[in-house]
């Protein structure tokens, strides 16, 4: 009895008081085409880019936010599996799954201009204004040249004392990187430089809006900042809506 008072009184690890709890508040829910398996999703310019994956249907797009619409449209080789994407200037970097190519494009016309090798997995992208920063579904965030997609550093991203692993599609803002969790319904908010998770937002009231269908992959997936409302588009894979969001404090 004694060891159980014990234990129900110890005062809570730094780490648990650490991470803050977020929810989402609705701005706004636009269409979003029923077919995108979303992989990476990047604003710019008004636009949203979009890549979307699965053998033989995976795409790079340029979107229209307010309706939904798909103005421009590449198909990728069938041999490829789109993931994750990112801009730098006049650039977009598509990620392939197990292709273990960056493919990089014309940010006006989508035209293939070049391609990175790299080994491993292909998630997630993004890119912090310095350096690229890619996910491989492990707990392991990779930071890499943006100019010919080297490898300069690694780090483990850590919640609560464990791996935070299956990151998928990223965000850069400022120090943080904010990555969707494969199959949750969830997004973390990590420290870039030390790989902790300090934020944990939930987004599960979206699912219910969502329209998604009764497909196990049709999980939340795809998210994009906007710095100028400071808000975020996220979305999933085959969900025919997108939502235009607000990260709050979680009502207790």
């Amino acid at each position: 009895m004694l060891l159980v008072i014990w234990l129900c009184c110890l005062p809570a690890l730094a780490d648990d008081i650490a991470v803050e709890r977020l929810g989402v508040e609705m701005v706004e829910i636009v269409p979003h085409a029923a077919d995108a398996f979303t992989q990476g999703l990047l604003l710019h310019d008004g636009y949203l880019y979009e890549s979307t994956g699965l053998y033989g249907r995976s795409s790079l797009r340029k979107v229209n936010p307010q309706t939904g619409e798909v103005v421009q449209r590449l198909a990728l080789d069938p041999a490829y599996f789109g993931e994750g994407l990112e801009r730098i200037g006049n650039r977009l970097i598509q990620l392939t799954w197990r292709e273990g190519l960056a493919l990089v494009y014309d940010l006006d016309t989508l035209t293939l201009v070049q391609a990175h090798q790299y080994g491993g997995e292909g998630w997630g992208l993004c890119f912090d204004g310095e350096a690229l920063w890619m996910s491989d579904g492990s707990a392991t965030l990779y930071r890499r040249d943006p100019v010919d997609f080297s490898l300069q550093a690694s780090v483990t991203v850590m919640q609560q004392d464990w791996p935070r692993d299956r990151l998928n599609d990223l965000a850069c803002v400022g120090d943080y990187i904010y990555a969707n969790v494969w199959k949750e319904h969830r997004i973390v908010r990590i420290d870039k430089h030390s790989g902790r998770v300090d934020a944990d937002i939930d987004t599960t009231p979206l699912l219910a809006l969502s329209g998604r269908p009764a497909d196990p992959e049709a999980v939340l997936n795809g998210i994009a900042h906007d710095p100028g409302r400071d808000e975020f588009y996220l979305t999933g894979k085959f969900w025919p809506r997108l939502f235009r969001v607000r990260f709050v404090p979680a009502a207790q």
